[in-house]
């Protein structure tokens, strides 16, 4: 499942269209031609229906040969019955909503990542085999591919990102959503709404929104998703994020999350000074031969 239903706020527009690749590839190109590599055999896009023009032009025609296509739409007035969108909502109701809108598509286990983040194949590796080693045990964990905090920050601003916390074993205890992370003076600090900055570790894991789940996630986030409706009925810009619902399904003991380590390379683009030097580590790896200059090619 792949999240490109968001606003691009920070960004300026569409980063989902923006072509990175020497080609004229996005980095959901990467994604999709790295899944398809990893295992993958269908890719369900969580999209909005104003940009559905665009995303059929330049992406359906391109994968469907390769990989099984759905689409699924995400509005704020998609909500569970009984319920309507308040008065004045523009914003997207979040990851966690945006999740839900799958439910119908998808029977399988899944991973869930972002449209605009490369993780690269090693990540897509990871959790297939996470998948394998799960349906050979008959568990049903769910599971994040983790990434080092120093690793995932941008020059050109603040960004949010999921800090985890683990025990010796692996296992998620818990994810904690830190907005307006950055670096200050050589530090990595993240602010809390009044102003005050609190120091992170460089090395300490966090969620880039790269998920392993089975179908049961589905019922948790519609529950999940109607107690955060009942609970923000004023609030027009709140968000139903993906981690908020993971860490409350661990502290009530209802689900276990392993965290995946990873030898890939994450980069992604937050803010449009960004993308150059996406540009530039996208063709060191096209260099070293882990892509081809055109990916679709053959």
């Amino acid at each position: 499942m792949i999240l490109a239903a968001g606003m691009g706020s920070r960004y300026g527009g569409l980063k989902q269209v923006d072509p990175i690749g020497p080609s004229g590839e996005t980095i959901l190109d990467y994604s999709v031609y790295d899944a398809i590599r990893a295992g993958f055999g269908k890719v369900v896009f969580i999209i909005r229906k104003d940009i559905e023009k665009d995303f059929r032009e330049i992406f359906i025609n391109r994968f469907q040969k390769h990989i099984d296509i759905e689409w699924v739409f995400q509005e704020t007035d998609i909500l569970p019955d009984g319920f309507t969108a308040p008065e004045g909502r523009v914003k997207p109701w979040g990851t966690g909503h945006a999740v839900l809108m799958a439910k119908d598509k998808i029977k399988e286990p899944f991973a869930v990542i972002n449209a605009d983040d490369f993780y690269g194949f090693d990540a897509f590796k990871t959790i297939c085999i996470f998948f394998a080693d799960q349906q050979a045990s008959g568990s049903e964990d769910y599971a994040m591919v983790a990434y080092e905090l120093q690793n995932t920050l941008s020059d050109f601003g603040s960004v949010s990102r999921g800090e985890c916390a683990t025990d010796d074993k692996g296992w998620l205890q818990s994810v904690t959503e830190r907005t307006q992370i950055e670096r200050v003076n050589n530090s990595i600090v993240y602010r809390e709404s009044d102003g005050t900055e609190i120091p992170l570790n460089n090395n300490i894991p966090v969620s880039m929104n790269f998920w392993g789940f089975t179908p049961g996630f589905f019922n948790h986030l519609e529950k999940q998703f109607i107690d955060f409706i009942k609970n923000n009925e004023g609030n027009l810009k709140s968000e139903f994020y993906i981690p908020t619902v993971v860490d409350k399904l661990i502290k009530n003991s209802q689900e276990q999350v392993k965290v995946l380590s990873n030898s890939g390379q994450w980069f992604g683009i937050t803010y449009k000074e960004d993308k150059p030097l996406v540009i530039s580590k996208l063709n060191e790896l096209i260099a070293k031969g882990h892509y081809h200059s055109n990916l679709w090619k053959d």
